[in-house]
């Protein structure tokens, strides 16, 4: 009914427009249409405002409305804009509160009163909005790019017996995702039920050849929101970006890589793909397998609940705590993974360490990176020099005058891509996962992280950042304040399109 709607009144403003600038009749007939076309146009700035958005953006998208005439509107309806608010999802919402009703307990541990004040109260909201606790029961390893990841997850979906669960933003049937789906269909065939979910916009490469054999091999595989044609289809903005493993809950995987074969560096245009991920062990594997089976309901209807998906085994003596965060439109609180994000930062007594591919942080984040260095706290932002699109590249730059003028160190990663999704805070705490700092990952994609507190996984983050920084180089304000009017135009130009990248 509300796609009638929308399309009705493009229609309408599209008749209209015509008949009032376009069209030889008499003056009469191009008032009165002149008239009804701003009347749709105030009506839907009218619904627009009782939404109560934040004012700059309910603005920005009145003017655009009324000064590009019918461009406006379909980007404004194209643009998922109506949908932000979660319509498009309660479905979704209302499973998800089916599964948070069954919660899942983990063993307490003495560690929680070892936790800075700071970090505990961080677990608690994070369990708050998530549902998801704190496990001191999960060890975790860091994975440094391609190799020893996909060395990693072949490892383990060898081993497995009884299940393989996978979710995918991008999954290539190159070399490399060939190599993957040929194992699972093996595995398949000796009975381990194999399920996977790709995403239609990062997983459009996913050749038809390739669902058939897995089809034929009896692998459940589903399209997360499949795209479809016309102006007011609003699915396409809302993207499945999470990279999410579980054998047999065992062990399972999260973090920044996703099949193919430019995370081995061997994408010629890209070159070297500098990147992390996490393997995990232990009980926190639940949540990772909750974010999971809430998302195979969304796209099969099938609930998996079954004690059997949810069994792992207890880490003992592990130092440290791991606590799992889903986000996404289809929570009741949008926009949680940005929040969370303000509030780490907003943590930070010594230092605060950043590795993103796209930088396009919201006003609250740059407001918290800002106050945190003029309070004397180490800033670190840590970005390719050379990112795989206009936009995100010079949209990210286009933040760096502000960063540089309040002390913020920016360095520019020079070896190849830097794709990783990093934020250290005191060399304690730590976030890894698929979440970037741009609008997009923060407000419109479904994401998921993992945020380590004191783990070893930690010390070897650091270790790893200080790595970066010796292929990266340090941007000086005095220089970077003079680099010409051209590439102040590209920032300028891309950093109008933030609000969608």
């Amino acid at each position: 009914m509300k796609r009638i709607r929308q399309f009705m009144l493009f229609i309408v403003q599209v008749i209209t427009l015509y008949l009032a600038a376009f069209s030889d009749y008499s003056s009469s007939i191009k008032i009165i249409s002149l008239l009804v076309y701003l009347m749709t146009l105030f009506s839907i700035s009218y619904v627009l405002m009782l939404e109560n958005r934040s004012p700059y953006k309910t603005l920005l998208w009145i003017y655009s409305l009324f000064f590009f005439p019918i461009v406006g509107y379909i980007f404004f309806i194209y643009s998922g804009q109506l949908e932000v608010k979660g319509h498009l999802f309660r479905s979704k919402r209302e499973q998800a509160t089916e599964l948070i009703g069954n919660q899942f307990s983990f063993k307490p541990s003495s560690q929680w009163n070892t936790l800075p004040e700071t970090e505990q109260s961080l677990s608690r909201l994070v369990e708050k909005f998530s549902k998801n606790q704190i496990s001191f029961h999960t060890s975790s390893k860091v994975l440094k790019n391609g190799n020893e990841t996909y060395s990693a997850i072949i490892e383990a979906i060898k081993q497995a017996e009884h299940y393989v669960h996978l979710e995918y933003y991008t999954f290539r049937s190159d070399q490399i995702g060939q190599e993957i789906i040929d194992l699972l269909c093996s595995k398949a065939k000796d009975g381990v039920e194999i399920r996977f979910i790709y995403d239609a916009f990062g997983s459009s490469s996913l050749s038809m050849k390739a669902l058939n054999q897995m089809k034929e091999a009896c692998i459940e595989a589903h399209c997360f929101l499949p795209v479809k044609y016309g102006f007011f289809n609003q699915k396409i903005n809302f993207r499945n970006h999470r990279k999410i493993i579980i054998v047999d809950g065992e062990v399972g995987f999260v973090g920044g890589l996703n099949i193919g074969e430019e995370y081995l560096g061997q994408n010629t245009r890209i070159g070297f793909w500098r990147d992390t991920h996490l393997i995990l062990k232990g009980e926190a594997i639940k949540s990772l397998q909750k974010t999971f089976v809430l998302d195979w309901a969304f796209v099969s209807g099938e609930t998996l609940l079954e004690q059997k998906y949810f069994l792992t085994n207890l880490v003992e003596d592990n130092r440290g705590g791991i606590q799992i965060i889903s986000s996404g439109p289809d929570s009741s609180t949008q926009g949680l993974i940005g929040e969370l994000y303000y509030a780490i930062l907003t943590s930070a007594k010594k230092s605060i360490l950043i590795a993103t591919p796209y930088f396009v942080p919201n006003k609250a984040i740059r407001t918290a990176l800002s106050m945190a260095a003029l309070k004397g706290i180490n800033v670190k932002v840590l970005v390719p020099e050379i990112n795989d699109g206009f936009l995100t590249q010079y949209a990210t730059r286009s933040y760096f005058s502000e960063m540089l003028y309040h002390g913020i160190e920016v360095y520019m990663y020079q070896k190849g891509f830097l794709h990783q999704k990093v934020i250290i805070i005191d060399e304690e705490f730590a976030s890894v996962g698929t979440a970037n700092l741009d609008i997009r990952s923060l407000h419109l994609n479904f994401e998921v992280n993992a945020f380590l507190f004191e783990t070893e996984s930690v010390k070897d983050l650091v270790d790893h950042y200080k790595e970066d920084m010796l292929d990266s180089i340090k941007l000086d304000r005095a220089t970077y304040k003079e680099r010409g009017l051209i590439l102040k135009t590209k920032e300028s130009f891309a950093r109008l399109f933030s609000p969608i990248l």
